[in-house]
């Protein structure tokens, strides 16, 4: 099976199952793997390809992006090899993929303490800027 026609199927698949926004998404991603390697044969690329391909594309793209593309890509492939070549592993199980396309570490925000919140209410001189200072922290805005 050629990756165009692996592409095909998986956009058939698709048509039935996804929202419209994932398959604006995926056609992004398929277009240009398609563009980078349509005419080959699917079991003939390997991890090495697809890492190469994947860093083209996202090289310049923000760590959730990057995750993102990766995991596009690792659903083509799982689905193509449930359907048609169930002998096959996914190339993009490989260990190299799972250290260049890490998922980034979420930042704790800080919350600032209830008595912080009214000392700077009470501080506030204009009325009108006390009023709104007040309602934000008593509908939970100092979160």
């Amino acid at each position: 099976m050629k990756i165009k026609d692996a592409i095909t199927l998986f956009q058939y698949h698709q048509q039935s199952n996804m929202k419209q926004r994932t398959k604006d998404s995926y056609r992004f991603l398929l277009q240009r793997f398609s563009d980078f390697c349509g005419d080959k044969d699917f079991d003939s690329i390997g991890s090495d390809m697809i890492f190469q391909f994947l860093e083209n594309l996202t090289q310049s793209q923000a760590k959730s992006t990057r995750r993102l593309r990766y995991a596009q890509m690792k659903a083509f492939y799982n689905f193509v090899i449930e359907k048609c070549l169930t002998n096959m592993k996914n190339p993009c199980n490989a260990p190299l993929f799972s250290q260049a396309f890490r998922a980034p570490k979420q930042v704790s925000r800080n919350i600032l303490d209830k008595e912080s919140v009214d000392e700077l209410i009470y501080n506030t001189r204009n009325p009108r800027d006390r009023l709104i200072m007040e309602l934000q922290a008593r509908c939970g805005l100092r979160i």
